[in-house]
């Protein structure tokens, strides 16, 4: 999905919540610690088909890396995907099944004048910390280094 599209997405889900703000920017996130913990369900996977090789430890692999990450992101309490926008004054989370699905519901939404940004450089993620400046409070987010999840679109308009 373009860049244009998610904006247009998380746009018209602010209409239906009655927000008419612009939205300069959008990509998708995971909760963070997402692809680590498809990493170690991965290997653990592959470790528990033994030697067996081919297919089924393809499968055991596959399966544990799954499994890993959606073990996590339960624990975390955010879907395993979100569309998130940025608007003048806010930054919006919405919940979406993937990056080319319309916004769902909305699973949080800071005021940027009461967020401290911090960006965390990973080999194959770029971590988002949304840390409420009052309380310490934070969202933490993982955005994927392939360009089509715009990601560092966000990132860039949040550091500005």
């Amino acid at each position: 999905m373009s860049e244009r599209t998610m904006v247009e997405s998380v746009e018209t889900a602010l209409r239906e919540l009655g927000d008419s703000e612009a939205v300069t920017a959008a990509g998708q996130f995971q909760p963070r610690g997402h692809t680590g913990s498809m990493f170690a369900g991965g290997m653990i996977g592959d470790s528990l088909a033994g030697g067996a090789g081919g297919l089924a430890d393809s499968v055991a692999t596959t399966g544990g890396a799954l499994a890993g990450a959606r073990m996590h992101d339960a624990a975390s309490g955010l879907p395993t995907n979100m569309l998130v926008g940025v608007t003048a004054t806010h930054v919006y989370g919405f919940d979406a099944a993937h990056r080319s699905s319309p916004a769902g519901a909305l699973v949080f939404r800071v005021s940027r004048d009461r967020i401290d940004v911090k960006v965390h450089q990973r080999v194959n993620v770029r971590i988002l910390e949304l840390v409420d400046s009052s309380t310490g409070s934070s969202i933490q987010l993982e955005g994927n280094r392939i360009p089509l999840t715009h990601s560092k679109d966000v990132i860039d308009v949040l550091r500005a």
